[in-house]
């Protein structure tokens, strides 16, 4: 497939569930009960489209812009729509899909319901774009509220921008981590070092981070 950041950017978002519907052979991502998002597979198991909810008029515009964008696959052809999952819709335009998907679906629900999901931690939100674990920092909390909150702008980086990391990864690559990038561990990732590590520690938070963002 060549999306195979969907998994990982899904489950991220807040109150996603997902599970294996056996008789579609489809991998279903669901909030608050309700399916916003599903890949499906073949035979082989191998993805074969990504399917998601949007407005109608959205839906229908984006067909006909994407050859690779069709008419929801054993669904609704209004409300739902298909990416070929080896298509060429480009990555930020899938992400900016599921997001709306995503919100679609839990504009859909109650108020309650949907206080109830936005109240729910979410797995990856203490997990920094470079891999660092902003809950075990002593920081975390006292002088900063982690990375993916401040957007990047954390109390080492310098004054009013964010973290040169974050910069490249998010802003300017349109990342979501650096993990989905194929340089890593970059000359970047590499230069920016804590001084207060000695250089076998840090090359340790290295590969650490680096496993973590590969998974």
């Amino acid at each position: 497939m060549k999306y195979p950041w969907i998994d990982a950017y899904l489950m991220e978002k807040r109150g996603v569930t997902k599970d294996l519907q056996p008789e579609w052979n489809w991998i279903r991502y669901q909030i608050g009960g309700k399916l916003f998002a599903a890949v499906c597979l073949d035979d082989q198991d191998q993805p074969y489209y990504i399917t998601l909810k949007l407005e109608p008029l959205e839906g229908e515009f984006l067909r006909k812009q994407y050859a690779d964008i069709l008419p929801g696959y054993y669904m609704n052809k209004i409300h739902w729509n298909s990416v070929k999952a080896d298509g060429a819709v480009p990555d930020e335009v899938l992400k900016s899909l599921l997001d709306k998907a995503y919100q679609i679906v839990l504009g859909s629900l109650s108020r309650k319901k949907q206080k109830e999901v936005l109240e729910q931690p979410c797995p990856n939100d203490l997990i920094s774009c470079c891999g660092a674990d902003c809950g075990a920092c002593s920081c975390y909390g006292r002088m900063c509220k982690g990375c993916t909150k401040a957007c990047g702008k954390v109390f080492h980086a310098p004054q009013g921008s964010a973290c040169p990391i974050f910069d490249c990864c998010r802003i300017r690559k349109g990342l979501h981590s650096c993990g989905e990038c194929e340089k890593l561990p970059c000359d970047l990732f590499l230069g920016t070092k804590d001084p207060n590590l000695s250089e076998e520690a840090f090359m340790k938070t290295v590969d650490e981070r680096t496993k973590r963002l590969r998974g």
